[in-house]
């Protein structure tokens, strides 16, 4: 069973979470500026996506990053908007009239009461969407391991974790390698913890990724926001060490790579 997302207490979503501040600005624009425009392909325009790289203050998606990257913005340029735009897309916050998208009555009672709506956004963003790197498969394979996700990280995250850290402790066996080693050997799987898992709590807006004085190609510490626990209530673990907790978590990743190379199995038969 999935861990229940429950929003509780009077919680600024708009300043811990990019996604619901991306959508919020989003349908508000549409609402305030007579829609958002759309170009010949039905992309949202170069105004627009301009507009939300400004004011969305996405991390690592500034305009500041962007446009050292891109001369002009295309939507397609700019991915956190792919994500906003299917969420309000699915939600039903914002609708398509010719060449523009406008919000429609539930976008605009989203507008008035955003927590109302974060269990929702949340649950399909964690657990169901699909981002463009990645396949159905994946996502749904990932289901029966996010309860076993959350309740480690509720642990490891409340210091901070880098991505290799929580790797180490699912699959000790690589924890002798040396840093290339570990390059070589755990890429694949700290990827998929990254971005299958770490990404989305952060673009939601349960965890956020200290970056301070690294490069482009460093991982961050992954540390806890108070939305975390507002939201989440997740099993607690008594009297246990650091030790058997990390031995605990080993255990379940030896099950997860048992399971996915079943399912390579099952996908390539």
């Amino acid at each position: 069973m999935l861990p229940e997302i429950n929003l509780q207490g009077d919680v600024d979503i708009a300043a811990l979470s990019p996604l619901l501040r991306g959508m919020l600005l989003s349908v508000a624009y549409a609402d305030g500026e007579g829609g958002i425009g759309l170009t010949a392909t039905g992309a949202m325009n170069r105004k627009f996506v301009h507009w939300a790289a400004v004011n969305f203050l996405w991390p690592d998606f500034t305009a500041e990053d962007l446009y050292s990257m891109h001369k002009v913005l295309n939507e397609r340029d700019m991915p956190p908007l792919w994500v906003v735009r299917d969420m309000t897309r699915h939600l039903k916050l914002l609708r398509r009239k010719k060449d523009v998208l406008l919000p429609t009555r539930r976008g605009r009672e989203f507008l008035v009461n955003p927590n109302a709506f974060f269990d929702l956004v949340a649950t399909d963003y964690l657990y169901s969407y699909i981002h463009a790197t990645e396949r159905e498969e994946e996502v749904q394979a990932r289901l029966r391991w996010w309860r076993m996700f959350l309740n480690l990280l509720n642990i490891k995250a409340r210091e901070g974790c880098t991505p290799m850290e929580v790797v180490k402790i699912l699959y000790p066996d690589l924890a002798p390698l040396s840093e290339t080693e570990m390059t070589l050997e755990a890429w694949e799987l700290k990827s998929d913890l990254k971005y299958g898992v770490l990404r989305r709590l952060c673009w939601l807006g349960l965890l956020y990724e200290a970056r301070e004085g690294l490069t482009l190609f460093q991982d961050g510490s992954f540390h806890k926001t108070p939305l975390w626990s507002a939201c989440l209530q997740l099993d607690r673990i008594r009297k246990a060490t650091s030790a058997s907790i990390d031995d605990l978590y080993s255990a379940a990743g030896c099950l997860i790579t048992l399971s996915l190379a079943a399912q390579s199995l099952q996908d390539h038969s």
